[in-house]
């Protein structure tokens, strides 16, 4: 290669196999972040409200009536939308691929 020559970046074609790995990656990551996040304010709210009645709090209504739904909720709509974020990206490489494979 010499110094003045110019080289376009080759733009690899997409493969299928790619979307299921990264929608199941970020699914998995989403749902943790969520449990999380809800398994924090649901452990507060279940202190704040036992400390108003003057009993112990039961941190396992916090677990499985709040924050473990709200886990698989959002979950299954992180799902959802990230399969339809992936296809529609594989389909818009996959088209500009084409296209720069015709120049």
């Amino acid at each position: 290669m010499t110094v003045g020559s110019k080289t376009t970046p080759r733009i690899l074609s997409p493969h299928w196999y790619g979307i299921p790995v990264r929608v199941l990656l970020l699914t998995f990551i989403g749902t943790l972040l969520c449990f999380a996040l809800s398994l924090f304010l649901a452990i507060l709210g279940t202190v704040i409200v036992s400390r108003f009645h003057g009993v112990h709090p039961d941190m396992r209504i916090a677990y499985r009536l709040i924050a473990l739904p709200a886990a698989l909720t959002a979950g299954a709509a992180i799902l959802v939308t990230m399969l339809i974020t992936e296809i529609r990206r594989y389909r818009q490489v996959k088209a500009l691929s084409a296209i720069e494979r015709m120049n």
